[in-house]
């Protein structure tokens, strides 16, 4: 607003954009592969039930490998226990191998019954893991990009650059977290019922293709130093999770209000900042 077109970094703002189109896509396209294998290997395999223990060893440790990959590379955990990214794999592969022969004898013992039921029932408990993982990704990104701008006036206002590296910042992070959680309470059942059942009709099977292509593709995106969005990541594992049903299991109109809205926050919140920090300069 005072400063003009020049002071934005349009590139970063195209690249924050191209995540908009980057995220959900690539979240459709893994939550699609993974539905169908389940599918492949487990629903049409005649016996699912015997399948869903076979293979569902398998599915937990690829569960755990991500879970333990993302941790190691997105946290400061990873640059304390280990020196490289060498490390981190090979750590990263003994959970897998670890958390496999674990599930084996888990899913051995369990009583999980027969037909697709049984199939339902066993990848329940893996959404359970999954979920809570991308509940965690979602709300660290998401309060970051809350508190980035609070952090910089702070900055700015108190003439301290170290904010950002204090303890103070936790505080900051601390109130995110607050606000988020709040949000969720109030306001959240909407998103989940839109997520949930309005675009496409989610079982634990489908649920756990969504967590599963949204974790990876937030960890690969990392990875390469990708802008990502979790929120529309989810929005796309949903629709790629109902796509390997087929087109019509999608509900393309609230599919087209949701790009609608996407197309329209920054137009919207640009427009409203401009609003707010006028009237303030006026007042004040």
């Amino acid at each position: 607003v005072t400063g003009g077109a020049d002071v934005i970094i349009w590139k970063k703002l195209g690249e924050v954009a191209m995540s908009w189109i980057i995220s959900p896509i690539s979240g459709a396209v893994i939550a699609y592969i993974v539905f169908r294998s389940i599918v492949h290997f487990v629903f049409a395999s005649g016996k699912p039930a015997e399948a869903a223990k076979k293979f569902g060893p398998l599915f937990i440790g690829l569960t755990f490998f991500i879970i333990s990959l993302s941790l190691f590379t997105k946290t400061h955990l990873g640059d304390v226990l280990f020196t490289g990214m060498n490390q981190i794999m090979l750590v990263s592969l003994a959970v897998f191998v670890v958390s496999t022969i674990a599930g084996i004898f888990i899913v051995g013992e369990m009583t999980i019954g027969k037909g697709y039921e049984a199939v339902e029932y066993l990848f329940k408990r893996l959404q359970i893991i999954t979920s809570c993982y991308v509940a965690l990704s979602h709300g660290a990104n998401d309060v970051a990009n809350a508190i980035a701008p609070l952090s910089v006036v702070l900055t700015t206002a108190l003439k301290d650059t170290s904010i950002v590296d204090s303890n103070f910042s936790y505080y900051l992070l601390a109130l995110g977290g607050a606000g988020i959680a709040a949000g969720i309470l109030t306001w959240g059942y909407k998103v989940i019922r839109t997520l949930g059942s309005k675009i496409t009709a989610l079982t634990n099977t489908r649920g756990f293709s969504v967590d599963f292509g949204t974790a990876t593709t937030v960890l690969v995106a990392s990875r390469l130093g990708l802008p990502i969005s979790t929120s529309h990541t989810v929005v796309g594992a949903v629709i790629g999770v109902g796509l390997a049903r087929g087109l019509e299991a999608v509900d393309l109109s609230v599919v087209k209000k949701i790009i609608y809205s996407w197309a329209f926050t920054i137009p919207a919140s640009m427009a409203l900042s401009i609003i707010i920090y006028k009237g303030l300069m006026i007042v004040f």
